[in-house]
């Protein structure tokens, strides 16, 4: 078992150190293919995002939206598989060994790669946490303790709908950071007032210690710095999925390369989280 590098424990230590919050960047893995995914994941770092989560392609992947379901089908159609997708993870690793991955995704593909065969390899490749979106806390364990064993964190999710009766489940042996699903519904569909986002993470701290990002319905800098205003994070998913999708429909030849593209908008959103407590809130309109 490869030894717990605590590469996330470590980033959000020197935010919270340059009195600032994260950008959390979510792309598909092998979305629209391998060559392009693995550029724009080398990027990211580069162009602002402070820890990367990176999907596991799915057939059937209910909790997200249009878009993320879309990439996950191209990803798939362009051959993408786990194995494939550790290997990205260690081929980023020859490049850069302190921003944390962490993959999000569903339990099916784990469970036919072999648990603790994955844990280990997932371990080994530098991924640093897991965040897997159809498994509640009372049956997580099987997976939850093999990761922990290999020095992975278990990041859990929250949503509006956690009552003061369900935190304290949620939080149990939690690690890593904490991940506020911000609207009901999927992902990619709308866009969480940020009142109603800064309520929720005064009730949350009362039952962790944990960082807290927050995701789902971000789509531009300005929704991203009020989130950065309240949170320990900012997580950008489905806007991000989208201009891979916009410059793929383009087709080849394109101007809208979609390396390029993917990371312009990040760097527009890094500079948004990064400068988000030095201005005042600028309430943008749910959508």
């Amino acid at each position: 078992m490869s030894r717990k590098p605590e590469r996330i424990k470590r980033r959000f230590a020197a935010l919270a150190k340059e009195g600032r919050a994260g950008l959390v960047t979510f792309i598909t893995a092998g979305d629209p293919d391998p060559d392009i995914s693995a550029a724009i994941i080398r990027g990211l770092p580069g162009a602002g995002a402070d820890i990367i989560e990176l999907g596991m392609p799915f057939t059937d992947p209910m909790a997200d939206g249009p878009a993320i379901q879309e990439a996950s089908l191209r990803a798939l159609a362009a051959g993408q598989t786990m194995r494939r997708t550790l290997a990205m993870v260690r081929d980023f690793r020859t490049h850069d060994d302190d921003t944390p991955i962490v993959l999000m995704g569903y339990y099916n593909p784990i469970y036919v790669y072999g648990v603790d065969s994955f844990a280990e390899d997932a371990a080994n490749a530098g991924v640093d946490g897991l965040i897997i979106v159809d498994m509640p806390p009372e049956e997580d364990a099987e997976l939850r303790e093999p990761a922990a064993r290999a020095g992975i964190d278990f990041v859990r999710l929250t949503t509006p709908t956690s009552d003061d009766a369900r935190l304290p489940t949620l939080m149990r042996a939690a690690s890593g950071f904490v991940y506020y699903v911000s609207i009901t519904g999927v992902t990619g569909t709308r866009s969480a007032e940020t009142s109603s986002v800064a309520d929720a993470v005064a009730r949350i701290r009362k039952y962790t210690d944990l960082p807290l990002a927050i995701g789902f319905g971000i789509k531009t800098p300005e929704q991203a710095a009020n989130i950065a205003r309240v949170a320990d994070a900012a997580v950008v998913g489905s806007a991000i999925v989208d201009r891979i999708a916009s410059a793929v429909a383009d087709g080849a030849g394109s101007a809208h390369d979609p390396v390029q593209s993917v990371l312009q908008f990040v760097d527009s959103l890094a500079r948004g989280v990064r400068q988000a407590r030095q201005n005042p809130v600028k309430e943008v309109a749910p959508s």
